[in-house]
This record gives C-alpha cells, structure tokens and sequence, in this order.
C-alpha cells in the first residue's frame, strides 16, 4: 500500500496526509522521488544562443542544488552536463561567457563544450585513464519552443511529459516571446511547497479570494481538464475584451479564453494570457519554505495589465496569505486530511493522485 494513500474516485477521496506537509524527512524524500524523476524548466535559449557560450545554473536551487551547465558546442548542438569536475568535484564553470573549452581551474582537467575529456597535466602512468568516467556526465535534455529543461532522472521524454500542453496552445509564436527581467518577481512563502500548488489547481478559492480575477472571468465556465503528467485550468472571460484571437484550428475557437493555466507536474506553471506567457517555478527550500519565481515572457505588452493576466502581484499576494494560513492550520490535532469538490477540485485530486504515485 502506498505510503501516502489517494483515493482514485473523486467522490470518495480524502486529500493527502497533512504528514506530506509538515514532515522534514517525507520532504528530504521527495527530492529523489519526485524532483529528481521530473522535468525542471532551466532557461530560454538565448543563454546559450551563439556557439562557445556557456551557462552555469543549479537545478532547482535550494531542493536537488545540482550544479549544471549548459553549452553550445562549435557545431551549434546545445548540451546539458555536469559542472562538477571529475578530479576532485571542484566546479569547473563558474560563470556564463563565451568559451572554445572547458577548464576545471584547481587542477586544470580540460573538457569539451559537450563535456568530453579532452586531457589531463601530471597523469602520466595512471592505469586505464582516460576512461568514459573521466567525461562530464550528460543529463537529459529537453526544448519546447526556445524553453530548456533538463531532468536528472526522468521517467519519460519532455515531448511526452509536455504533449498536451504543446498540442493545445503550439500555435503561438513562441520565439516571438521576449523575457522582460523588469517584470519578474520572486516570492517567499513559509509553507510547503505542495500547499501552494494546491491552491493553484483549483478555482474554487476565486469568488471568496481574488475579487479582482473572479470580476473578469465567468467562473461558472471555468473548466479543469486533466492529462498523465499536467492539468489545464481554461478561464473564459466574461465579455468579449482581453481574449486569445484563437485559430480556427483550436478546440477552443469560438470561445472567449482569457486564461490558459498549465500545471506541469510537479512544481511548474505555465500560464498564457493574450500579453504572452508567465512560468511560476516553485522551488522549495525546506519542508515549511518555499520560494515562487514568476518569469515573464511578453508576446504583446500593449495588453499587459489587462483583463485575467492584470495584477498578477496582487494575486499572488492574496494566494500566499491563505496558504501560509493552511500551513499553521495543518499542525491541529484536530485535521488530517479534507474532502474534494468533484466539481472544483479535479486538478488538486490529479496533483494528489501523483504524489501518491511518485512517493509510493
């Protein structure tokens, strides 16, 4: 039986164990059993647009803290490896530039830009060396449109893990989108990372939460449909006003969408309005703190501050208030676990369904 149990009937199911939220060691797990086996947006391309740049990052910092760097080789193939020596462990990249190969600094062990050996001072004599332990290791890789991301272990490819997603909106201009850095934001919230996206999947908090959002979207129509590793939350605007002019093609043509919210299990949003796009990366930091960084990325700025994507700071705020209120409501004695509204809470219920999975 799994550890945290999830009832796959929504009309019979209980939420997930509050032990998921506020226990340090099911989080210390969580790391290597759900981080580690999903896919983690890393940057947009143009961090590596030419060939010989390079780019340092971590992995979802703070939780897996993996240090990766990303390379485009001089035949313009783009790479995902380690940034930890093979020698001793010392980073070998330690800043984004331009670079015809990699040099570890400490003992000057020298790699490709695809994270070959490439040679070595002073080992003259050492029996088997090189070997293919001796190269960087690759991680997976993975693109949709200019977006880059990478998994340490993932349990299938990005295509798969995204197809939904790029199938419903990958008529949009992608590479049309520019990131605008003046917008971006991070958040601190003392509560569990798994809280946050809870709320996130649900609509049903809108009408008693954001009065703002509820006035521009026909919360009757809000719609949840959910896939294997994402759901969708299609809010539908009450006029006419701040829409997607949607191609004929769509399977939602006809209809006023304001709003297309992906959640990519377990820790990403992707969420679409008519000014472009904005990822939400939830990084978690303990079992009680998390970080949410908001990355826009503007297709049309004459309609920013507009209709279901406007005041998305005010938004967050209010969202970070009632988490952070459920957060020390989770340590009663009295509450374990809650019930789910069939008709509101579908993507919750599918959020828990995976994390029961995945800890299992």
């Amino acid at each position: 039986m799994p550890e945290f149990p999830v009832e796959a009937d929504i009309s019979r199911a209980e939420t997930i164990s509050k032990r998921f939220y506020t226990d340090p060691e099911a989080y210390e797990r969580s790391k290597s059993a759900i981080f580690a086996r999903s896919w983690q947006f890393l940057a947009d391309e143009g961090v590596v647009k030419v060939p010989g740049q390079v780019f340092p990052t971590t992995m979802l910092e703070g939780c897996l803290d993996e240090p990766v760097l990303l390379t485009r080789d001089m035949a313009d193939e783009v790479h995902l490896v380690s940034n930890v020596c093979t020698h001793r462990g010392n980073l070998v990249c330690e800043g984004a530039g331009n670079e015809r190969f990699l040099r570890c600094r400490y003992h000057g062990k020298r790699f490709g830009l695809d994270g070959k050996f490439v040679s070595m001072p002073e080992f003259e004599g050492a029996d088997g060396f090189p070997s293919p332990t001796d190269d960087l290791p690759g991680i997976a890789l993975g693109r949709w449109g200019p977006f880059l991301f990478g998994s340490l272990d993932p349990v299938c490819p990005l295509d798969e893990w995204l197809a939904p997603m790029i199938e419903r909106v990958g008529w949009l201009s992608l590479h049309l989108f520019t990131f605008a850095p003046e917008l971006a934001r991070d958040y601190m919230i003392r509560a569990n990372w798994a809280l946050y996206v809870d709320n996130y999947l649900e609509g049903f908090h809108i009408p008693f939460i954001h009065a703002d959002l509820n006035a521009v979207i026909d919360y009757e129509n809000y719609a949840v449909e959910r896939f294997r590793y994402l759901n969708l939350q299609l809010a539908v605007a009450k006029g006419a006003e701040d829409v997607f002019d949607l191609p004929v093609a769509s399977p939602d043509a006809g209809k006023a969408i304001s709003a297309y919210y992906f959640w990519i299990f377990p820790n990403l949003m992707f969420n679409f309005y008519p000014w472009g796009l904005s990822i939400n990366v939830v990084r978690p930091l303990a079992h009680n703190l998390t970080k949410v960084s908001f990355l826009p990325y503007v297709w049309d700025a004459s309609k920013l501050d507009r209709g279901a994507g406007s005041a998305l700071d005010r938004v967050e705020r209010e969202d970070e208030a009632v988490v952070e209120s459920v957060q020390r409501g989770l340590h009663s004695r009295f509450y374990d676990r809650g019930r789910f509204s069939p008709k509101r809470e579908p993507g919750t219920h599918h959020f828990h369904l995976l994390l029961s999975e995945f800890m299992g």
